[in-house]
């Protein structure tokens, strides 16, 4: 017999009415009605009379509402058993590793989420560089990561986050192209460029602009967009980046020009293809939840 079935008879014998149960139930008095038309067929007696607007119980529901309610109480205690293990092995520390992103704040939102549902459980966020951060993901040392596209790794999982990353330059507010509200190819033949030292992200400029890569003038690369800016402030160079690893504070003396047409990535989230810990499957689990289409 169904569980859902004696919850919704006791219901009835509780209240002595169908639509203060249904109610309760939260479903509709024609389907609890059903409902209980069905169990009395499959126990082959009738278990309520009614009497003037209340329903009584019969001998057989009397005897029916003393089982449910032993089996009803069971059930709750092997939910609650289940529900404290469950919470007792969400726990320990979940490692994240991230790029700097507009998609970070997706990440503390989610991780914000599960340490309210689960306050044992902790978390360490590593910021780095792609490169570094995949390899610390190879190696075990970090159970997720947040990487940009396009993401080179292997026997991995991945989700693309909804949020696009817009690249441009990175501009001292000095710099004679700061006032233009885009960047085009034209723009940039000869202005001194910052860029990653990733290949990736050297071929997408190249390929954006259709300028082959060594006609490009690279005066430098960085890994990490707060090292370069110093040399953007003096005027040194124009930093590509993306507008999400740009705070406020840090387009105080400088302003971000997206390029155009524009140039769009997305970051995924990155997790090697293992058995994971409980925890860190349960905010994987939340991440496909919010966002997996």
């Amino acid at each position: 017999m169904e569980i859902r079935l004696l919850r919704y008879f006791w219901a009835v014998a509780q209240e002595g009415n169908i639509s203060r149960a249904a109610r309760i139930l939260n479903i509709t008095q024609p389907t609890l009605s059903r409902q209980i038309k069905e169990l009395e067929e499959r126990i082959g007696a009738p278990l309520f009379k009614r009497e003037k607007n209340r329903l009584r119980l019969t001998k057989d529901g009397f005897f029916l509402k003393e089982r449910a309610e032993e089996i009803l109480v069971l059930d709750e205690k092997l939910e609650q058993a289940f529900s404290a293990q469950r919470n007792e092995q969400l726990s320990g520390t979940i490692t994240i590793g991230c790029v700097e992103a507009d998609n970070s704040d997706t990440v503390a939102m989610l991780i914000e989420e599960l340490i309210a549902d689960y306050p044992q459980i902790r978390f360490n966020l590593v910021t780095g560089t792609s490169d570094d951060i995949s390899d610390r993901l190879e190696k075990g040392i970090l159970d997720l990561a947040v990487l940009l596209e396009p993401v080179d790794l292997n026997e991995v999982e991945t989700l693309t986050l909804p949020r696009e990353e817009t690249w441009g330059f990175l501009v001292s507010k000095e710099l004679f192209i700061a006032n233009k509200a885009d960047l085009r190819p034209e723009d940039i033949k000869g202005l001194p460029i910052l860029c990653s030292s990733r290949s990736e992200v050297q071929n997408l400029l190249s390929e954006w602009s259709e300028i082959p890569l060594d006609q490009l003038n690279i005066v430098g690369n960085f890994n990490l967009i707060f090292n370069v800016l110093p040399l953007v402030d003096h005027q040194i160079g124009a930093a590509l980046t993306i507008e999400g690893a740009i705070s406020d504070r840090k387009l105080e003396e400088r302003t971000f020009i997206p390029l155009y047409p524009a140039v769009k990535t997305n970051c995924v989230l990155v997790w090697k293809k293992r058995v994971q810990t409980p925890a860190v499957q349960e905010l994987i689990n939340r991440f496909n939840h919010a966002f997996k289409l």
